[in-house]
């Protein structure tokens, strides 16, 4: 472990729920954020329009503050709602699935004695329920989130964040909207963003200011069977080209697409020689990392520009529709 300069703030860790089918994992995940080196001053549990969950988490964990979303349903309605109830200089938030290592929050927040860093997230490690599929390229780690090949290995800079491991500093909140409630996770449907679509806005409004990706603070996030599958590779990647075009809508392509564009450009093509190159030397898994690196970046580009062009369609139908009903009257 790495010395780690003393940092004087109050620590509230979030975490959302929704489904008692992952109870075992959940718990877990509570258990490490009270089990903290650096001790948290609160530990926030957002239970998501679950009331039968909620009486329950309560009843388990009475030094929590548990609290039911009254906001939209969703990872990032919950967040608000853990926003709103935690009362941290320093908010950060683990997944109800993720467990942290025992030195998460130190080392979490180590970077924010630099006055000009306002959020900082750490590495995701998957565990991986079914074993790790050859065929699965570290490339595409993101689709179960995880720490993904491309990422900064020391610390340094990052456009974004991702929800697992993230933190911020209470007037992060302060000045902007909080996470939108309508590209996030709902419903069982594979939709995200809404910490990438928050994090582009928060550099917006404070350009001089830093989010760093600091990789020993470390968590490790369940990756169920389910989701080591080729279809759900392609279902998630689809799913992430249609909420990039949200968020290219919400906060103009140039920032929506910054980090996608040297990820496609340099760090996939790199992965699906290196694919390759892994089965000339006998590695049957590395053609197949190949085709899932190819696949999953058609479908999301694909899933992208379809949604991209059907907002423009409808952008372009309103007013028309508009202004037919003003004549009218």
């Amino acid at each position: 472990m790495s010395k780690l300069r003393k940092v004087s703030a109050n620590i509230s860790v979030i975490i959302r729920t929704y489904t008692d089918k992952r109870w075992e994992y959940f718990e877990k995940a509570v258990e490490s954020a009270f089990a903290q080196t650096l001790p948290p001053h609160q530990v926030v549990l957002v239970v998501d329009h679950n009331p039968a969950l909620f009486e329950r988490v309560r009843s388990r964990f009475p030094l929590a503050n548990v609290v039911e979303n009254t906001q939209p349903r969703g990872s990032g309605g919950a967040w608000n709602m853990g926003v709103a109830t935690a009362s941290g200089d320093i908010l950060a938030f683990l997944d109800d699935d993720a467990i942290a290592e025992p030195d998460w929050l130190a080392q979490l927040c180590a970077p924010y004695e630099n006055p000009d860093v306002i959020g900082v997230g750490g590495t995701i490690e998957p565990i991986w329920e079914s074993g790790k599929p050859a065929w699965f390229p570290a490339e595409f780690y993101w689709v179960v989130g995880c720490t993904y090949k491309g990422m900064p290995e020391t610390l340094a800079p990052m456009r974004n964040l991702i929800g697992c491991n993230m933190s911020f500093r209470r007037e992060a909140f302060d000045n902007i909207l909080g996470f939108r409630s309508d590209i996030g996770h709902a419903n069982g449907k594979p939709i995200g963003c809404d910490e990438t679509e928050f994090c582009i806005r928060l550099g917006q409004r404070y350009p001089e200011k830093l989010m760093m990706h600091q990789p020993p603070a470390k968590v490790r996030h369940h990756v169920p069977a389910s989701r080591a599958q080729f279809s759900y590779l392609r279902q998630r990647c689809f799913y992430e080209g249609r909420s990039k075009a949200l968020v290219a809508q919400f906060v103009g392509s140039k920032d929506g697409l910054a980090s996608e564009r040297k990820h496609t450009l340099v760090t996939l093509p790199q992965g699906v020689l290196r694919g390759l190159a892994d089965g000339l030397r006998g590695d049957l898994g590395g053609p197949g990392r190949s085709f899932a690196i190819v696949t999953g970046l058609a479908t999301a580009a694909f899933s992208y520009l379809g949604t991209r062009l059907s907002l423009r369609l409808k952008s372009t139908i309103a007013p028309s529709t508009q202004a037919q009903q003003a004549t009218a009257n």
